[in-house]
């Protein structure tokens, strides 16, 4: 987690359930700043208010907690913190996912894109690793790393772009690992992904053509 000293007032920050502390989640309030996360299970706190919200079948829509932590620093300090819990249905996976925050104010639906918008982040970051694996740098300074990094999510974004772009449907793994194997031929990639059948065989019956044999005077 940063340090609540590097974050201003009215910052949005949107962290793993790896990261609870309240010492430092009751510093990021008294500075003006939102945080987001996953609820942790087990967690200890009072409950101050409770509203649910239901569907028309009767199902439960949403949550709201208003709770409160409370918690003894080993200098014998009491720190209490007062939050919400927004629990809500993930339609997709099927189950309830719970968010921890400590803005009051906003709407839950903001809050529940807030942490989605980090899920996207995760993802795309395991999308490079899996295709764009840098094992090592071709320079040591902060400027070769960046700009090797930079390459790298610039290479990622025209793959998302082509991906997009294609009739025949492509993985991105796929599409990646044929990128890479014809890399350096010239070939028009959308002809290529959208019919490779048909492409590989004008490329193969090109490569396996006889070269013309050079003159005394070439």
């Amino acid at each position: 987690m940063p340090k609540p000293t590097s974050l201003s007032k009215g910052d949005i920050m949107a962290m793993d359930r790896a990261y609870i502390d309240y010492a430092k989640f009751q510093q990021l309030t008294e500075r003006g700043v939102i945080y987001v996360t996953k609820m942790k299970k087990n967690l200890k706190y009072s409950i101050l208010t409770d509203t649910m919200y239901q569907t028309p079948d009767g199902l439960m829509e949403l949550r709201i907690q208003g709770v409160e932590f409370v918690k003894q620093t080993k200098g014998g300090e009491t720190i209490r913190h007062k939050s919400r819990i927004i629990t809500y249905v993930d339609t997709k996976k099927r189950k309830l996912i719970s968010l921890l925050t400590n803005d009051m104010d906003f709407d839950p639906d903001e809050i529940i894109a807030i942490y989605r918008q980090r899920w996207e982040i995760e993802l795309l970051f395991k999308q490079i690793k899996q295709n764009f694996p840098l094992k090592y740098f071709y320079g040591e300074s902060a400027n070769a790393i960046k700009i090797q990094i930079w390459v790298t999510l610039i290479a990622n974004l025209l793959m998302m772009v082509m991906q997009k772009g294609l009739r025949r449907q492509w993985s991105f793994s796929g599409l990646a690992t044929m990128v890479r194997i014809t890399l350096m031929y010239y070939i028009d990639f959308f002809s290529l992904f959208n019919n490779p059948e048909k492409e590989w065989e004008i490329i193969l019956s090109e490569a396996s053509g006889v070269p013309p044999e050079p003159s005394l005077f070439d």
